[in-house]
């Protein structure tokens, strides 16, 4: 158990800062006999050049230090770096910074110094848990990213061949596979030689041997060397073919493959038993057109989880934006109805209103998580997201009204907006009333650059904006809307906080 924990924490690199040598000496021969990777600097600035162009998971850091002192090398930190956790060290409890600065600064916890180290490697095991989970969530949103783009070709019908390398190149991707390989199963793949695509070094006949032997009526299959999937074909549990893992990281990694890399094979698997029908009914298209049409119905169907799951994905990557996407979508729809838009309309502006943001999946997190001002090329690129959400709807049939929706809800009626300047009428109805939605919500939502604006100042400023960024008849819409219904309902269907609580904040 012991070698298991010093072979985990080498993924962790410590950083210890303190202006004495022997307490840097100290935590250094501490934390590496403990099993971390431990780096020691005694001059504040320097390390704050060390963390600029190293990377580091935990910074130990003494508060009284020349030429600056513990809480303002945190502070410098902090502009180029949100995600470094950090530990403040003190001399005595009385001499650490009060709550509301460790606070604003994102400092994980402080210790007093002694000769013991108990606590502070309590703390450091605490952290080391919280970055685990970090990885873990960024492996899974990585994973869905990496999904969503290889799907074109998974969905192609291409010859069976090529269409099971661009299978292997996803899993391979996803899951940094040591090997993988892909048996097709059934008489239509053809012999034996077409049906069998490995990627590394995996012996042919062991593969065989594995499939013959392999009971998958459990699903996931763990046991006797790479992991195991039966890829399903319908709901009578026929398999189209057999999937097989081996992840390149060792077995005693919790990031492998027991948690993230089984729900993203979950995920993909999906995908691909459902590629996999398909290819199979395109060879029978002429004898089969009711179950291929079946099939692109399936493809729709999984293709739609994936766009929400990426939507998901936009919404959970910033505690400040959790939610938008359904609070948008939920008043969009009340405004078209209040608007006297029939049933129709009112669906598709909150489909559109849902995925308005979808683009921003491609949007970096440096830039889309930025705490300070953006930079002009930044903006640019922010602006991006609702020519790269229609582009991402573009791909299925079904969302073919949707796209240009998405690709204006910035628009101004003014002319003024991105990313094609249309103007009035020019922009389509949903796409207006999206973007009243939209500005209400961020308005009146706590964002990490500032904090929520009132009710009244939020419909004040939409009212400001009428004829010139807004629709005049979709604010009236929404005021109407507004005057209509009880304040306490008003908050609960379309705001993200009840007013007690914005009242705290503002």
């Amino acid at each position: 158990m012991r070698k298991n924990r010093r072979t985990l924490r080498n993924n962790y690199r410590i950083l210890a800062l303190d202006d004495d040598p022997i307490m840097t000496s100290t935590l250094q021969a501490y934390f590496q006999r403990s099993g971390y990777e431990v780096d020691v600097v005694n001059n504040p600035l320097e390390a704050v050049e060390l963390v600029r162009n190293g990377h580091y998971d935990i910074l130990l850091l003494d508060f009284l230090m020349t030429p600056i002192c513990g809480d303002q090398v945190v502070e410098e930190i902090r502009k180029f770096n949100r995600d470094l956790y950090i530990i403040l060290l003190t001399g005595h409890k009385s001499m650490a910074p009060p709550i509301r600065t460790i606070r604003e600064l994102d400092i994980q916890g402080y210790y007093e110094k002694s000769d013991r180290f108990d606590q502070l490697e309590l703390l450091v095991e605490s952290c080391v848990k919280s970055i685990a989970q970090m990885r873990v969530i960024r492996d899974y949103q990585n994973g869905l990213a990496h999904m969503l783009d290889m799907m074109p070709q998974i969905y192609s019908l291409e010859n069976d061949r090529s269409v099971l390398k661009s299978v292997l190149g996803i899993v391979n991707g996803i899951f940094r596979a040591k090997s993988c390989f892909l048996f097709a199963l059934g008489e239509m793949w053809g012999d034996d030689k077409d049906r069998l695509q490995i990627v590394g070094n995996l012996d042919p006949d062991r593969i065989r041997i594995l499939v013959e032997q392999t009971d998958f009526s459990g699903g996931l299959v763990t046991e006797s060397g790479p992991m195991l999937l039966g890829l399903i074909r319908d709901g009578d549990g026929n398999k189209e073919g057999i999937l097989g893992v081996e992840p390149e990281e060792p077995a005693d990694n919790p990031r492998s493959p027991e948690n993230v890399q089984v729900q993203m094979m979950e995920i993909c698997i999906r995908q691909i038993g459902t590629s996999m029908r398909n290819m199979q009914l395109h060879r029978l298209v002429r004898r089969k057109n009711e179950e291929l049409t079946r099939a692109n119905e399936q493809l729709n169907e999984s293709y739609a989880e994936i766009v929400n799951a990426m939507r998901s994905i936009v919404d959970e990557r910033d505690i400040y934006t959790r939610g938008h996407s359904d609070r948008v979508s939920g008043l969009a729809r009340a405004v078209a109805g209040q608007m006297g838009r029939d049933e129709e309309f009112v669906n598709r502006t909150g489909l559109c209103g849902l995925f308005h943001d979808i683009g921003k999946v491609g949007i970096p997190d440096e830039i889309l998580l930025k705490p300070g001002r953006l930079t002009a090329e930044e903006y640019e690129m922010i602006k991006k997201h609702s020519e790269k959400g229609a582009k991402i709807l573009s791909a299925l049939s079904i969302f073919h009204e949707a796209v240009p929706i998405v690709r204006a809800h910035h628009e101004r009626v003014d002319g003024r907006g991105y990313p094609d300047g249309l103007k009035g009428k020019q922009i389509p109805e949903e796409a207006r009333i999206i973007a009243v939605a939209d500005a209400f919500d961020a308005m009146t939502s706590n964002r990490h650059y500032r904090g929520s604006l009132s009710l009244e100042t939020a419909l004040g400023e939409l009212e400001k904006g009428k004829g010139t960024q807004f629709d005049a008849a979709v604010v009236d819409g929404l005021m109407q809307l507004y005057r209509s219904c009880p304040m306490e309902e008003f908050v609960r269907k379309y705001m993200a906080a009840m007013p007690s609580e914005r009242e705290e904040q503002v």
